[in-house]
């Protein structure tokens, strides 16, 4: 089921099929998320949880035991509760049940808050500890953007832009072994604030900045000034993916809290980066903010 978010100035539309954003429009009409075309990717802006990325080798070991998480959890493929209190504003909520514990032995809660206020949407992730024991996770967003926006543009028209100045670099996949290279960091691929867009940045496959300084990237033209900005506070990490063998007409921005396999790790769950914990009964929130520019 789909449900729709309006102000005067925006709208925006929420699968309950894994709380997927689904739309963003200005008030014009128009649209900034990438519409799930199947012959380049099928999805648009899928929640990672209880992991992100895939498991090496698809399984990972909890508590002594061997688990199967899908790739990027199970979120993505759960219906959710849905409550809608306003017109602008939404709530989806997944608990643990036997099918999440098959993959994941864990209770827990997923609450998924939208709310568009003057044309921004934010998106809220909060996960809660229902259980008796310690909440081992990783979250994440994955939310595609057209690009380019406007008919006569190009990918290569648009940038990537920073709050902060970008000095560390960052990590690249290794598609032959798939996990992230953390053995060398490469330079930051633009100015320190802004990366120029090309196809050949994403032949490897995402781009991922595991230490960056900011938490506000713009995704724009620098000719126009338009395109999207997103802020993601509570997320320490934020990569960057498109299908570049296709030349694919979209962009994801990518805040984790965790990532694929990296060099080096153990199979262990808990041995994997970022790793997100909660004691009995806590919780946390995680944000995306969204406007266009």
């Amino acid at each position: 089921m789909i449900i729709t978010l309006r102000d005067a100035k925006a709208s925006a539309s929420i699968d309950t099929l894994g709380a997927q954003l689904v739309s963003y429009k200005d008030s014009s009409g128009r649209e900034y998320i990438w519409q799930r075309d199947p012959n380049f990717w099928g999805s648009c802006s899928p929640i990672l949880f209880p992991i992100v990325g895939a498991l090496r080798d698809g399984h990972t070991m909890i508590e002594g035991q061997i688990y199967e998480i899908p790739k990027h959890g199970f979120v993505k493929t759960s219906e959710l509760a849905a409550e809608q209190p306003g017109p602008n504003r939404a709530v989806f909520t997944l608990l643990d049940s036997e099918s999440t514990r098959s993959m994941y032995p864990f209770p827990f809660l997923l609450e998924v808050t939208y709310a568009l206020t003057d044309g921004i949407l934010s998106m809220s992730c909060l996960v809660e500890n229902t259980g008796t024991d310690r909440l081992p996770y990783f979250i994440g967003t994955h939310p595609g953007f057209i690009c380019p926006l406007f008919e006569g543009e190009s990918f290569e028209d648009y940038v990537l832009e920073f709050d902060e100045e970008e000095t560390e670099g960052y990590r690249s996949y290794n598609m032959t072994r798939r996990e992230f290279d953390l053995s060398r960091r490469l330079p930051f691929p633009g100015d320190g604030k802004r990366i120029p867009l090309s196809y050949e940045l994403f032949l490897s496959d995402a781009i991922w900045f595991d230490v960056p300084r900011s938490r506000r990237a713009r995704l724009l033209n620098p000719a126009t000034g338009h395109g999207v900005e997103t802020s993601f506070p509570d997320y320490d990490t934020v990569a960057f993916w498109t299908m570049a063998d296709k030349k694919a007409p979209f962009l994801c921005i990518e805040p984790w809290n965790g990532s694929a396999p990296c060099s080096g790790e153990g199979e262990a769950f808990t041995d994997k980066n970022h790793l997100q914990t909660l004691s009995p009964g806590e919780s946390r929130q995680y944000r995306l903010i969204i406007r266009y520019l």
